[in-house]
């Protein structure tokens, strides 16, 4: 119970982190458009603006940090076993990073349905994760059911968007000098 607590608090404060970042597209790229500068003596790519190598923001932006799944399904689809390909050679990378991978649904269903359909999902992702050499101690699941949509609407367009999976960083690298 505390560590989903805990893992509760590490979500919220990424999403307050990220509140100010435009809303979400439907892609699997995870774009958010945030953009972090670095100051003097910073670990960065060299690049004026773009996110520090091993953070959120870098995971979201050159990963991709969701994946998506057809009606009432938790089975990976070619394109999210691609996406989780890419995500598992990051999370090697900065292999101090830790994730919260959270299981969403359509707003179809009961609560108690899709709450059962988001954790099967979320463990799908992190099974496919620990196949791919993540270290499962690393990842954490939730499943948020139909709660916390990404798009409003009574339509396919807004179901399918809303029918994912997502990767959330909640630790970043170490960077020697801290």
């Amino acid at each position: 119970m505390r560590s989903k607590f805990l893992a509760l608090v590490g979500v919220l404060l990424l999403v307050a982190a990220c509140e100010s970042t435009p809303s979400d597209t439907g892609t699997t790229s995870g774009a958010s458009g945030a953009t972090t500068e670095q100051g003097a003596g910073g670990v960065g790519s060299g690049q004026l603006g773009a996110p520090r190598p091993g953070s959120a923001e870098d995971f979201q932006q050159n990963v991709g940090d969701r994946v998506f799944f057809a009606t009432d399904k938790s089975d990976l689809s070619a394109e999210a076993r691609a996406t989780l390909q890419k995500q598992a050679v990051w999370l090697r990378r900065y292999s101090t990073v830790t994730v919260t991978i959270e299981g969403h649904c359509d707003e179809r269903g009961t609560r108690e349905y899709n709450l059962a359909l988001g954790e099967r999902r979320a463990n799908a992702v992190r099974e496919y994760l620990r196949n791919l050499g993540v270290d499962a101690a690393r990842m954490k699941t939730i499943s948020y059911g139909k709660e916390r949509p990404v798009a409003l609407g009574s339509n396919e367009d807004a179901w399918r968007q809303n029918r994912r999976a997502v990767t959330a960083v909640s630790g970043g690298p170490s960077v020697a000098g801290r």
